[in-house]
């Protein structure tokens, strides 16, 4: 009889790269279900609870942490311990009243405290968008949720504003619109995949490169010291116009 149903089990040798995880420690990793993030972009609960914040010792305490309702992502509680959570994801912990926002770093994801107004929203790219019924465009965002905006004529939008791989900054837990970040040259941005995750700062140039995708079109960004690094489009992340509008962790605690 052949195998039925998705893999249940995972080894951490072979986990994605970004888990800040030990590889030859211990044989086997929670692996997370299906959810609003990819498997390759994503930490399951369990594994923040457990081997980046220290909440937990086992997987047992982390499944008690979560049934218990003392988790939120998002605004939203979450019951299940391999529950996806990915980029720019807001994790709340009712216990300790402590709040943290999921950002790329060079040694992968970090789990970046915030306090204050930062925790009640977050940033969300557009990675795609569509012109549904009743005048509605519909914006699906990174992090697999939907927004539809009302547009008086569709066949004519000029208040349409918003492009693909533009940012918008939502509220938490109610996800109505708070402001809208471009992507072009001058605006703050953070890289989120390749050789370079994790740096941020001042897009300088977008490279249009003929016959090749927007996503693949080259992108220099430069930081606050004058150094420069290049990549694709379509692993920068705009987090503020002239400021940036979520804190970012230093080099220090990035691991560089």
């Amino acid at each position: 009889m052949g195998k039925k149903g998705a893999k249940k089990h995972m080894k951490r040798k072979p986990a994605p790269k970004l888990w800040p995880i030990p590889r030859k420690e211990f044989v086997w990793a929670v692996r997370p279900s299906p959810g609003p993030h990819s498997f390759e972009n994503c930490l399951p609960l369990c594994l923040v609870l457990r081997d980046i914040l220290g909440f937990a010792e086992t997987r047992r305490e982390a499944k008690k942490i979560v049934a218990a309702e003392k988790v939120l992502v998002d605004g939203k509680v979450r019951r299940a311990d391999d529950f996806p959570v990915g980029l720019m994801d807001v994790i709340h912990i009712r216990e300790v009243e402590k709040t943290y926002r999921v950002l790329p770093s060079p040694k992968g994801y970090v789990l970046h405290p915030i306090e204050g107004e930062e925790t009640g929203f977050k940033l969300c790219r557009i990675e795609d968008k569509t012109v549904v019924r009743n005048g509605h465009v519909q914006l699906n965002l990174h992090d697999g949720s939907n927004l539809l905006i009302k547009i008086a004529d569709p066949k004519n939008p000029e208040e349409d504003v918003y492009k693909t791989l533009d940012v918008l900054r939502i509220t938490l837990p109610e996800r109505e619109i708070m402001d809208h970040i471009p992507l072009e040259e001058g605006v703050l941005a953070i890289i989120t995949g390749g050789k370079n995750i994790g740096r941020y700062g001042k897009i300088v140039e977008i490279e249009e490169r003929k016959g090749a995708k927007r996503r693949n079109w080259l992108v220099t960004i430069e930081d606050s010291v004058g150094n420069k690094y290049q990549t694709r489009l379509n692993y920068v992340f705009a987090v503020g116009k002239t400021e940036p509008l979520i804190s970012l962790p230093s080099e220090g605690e990035q691991g560089v």
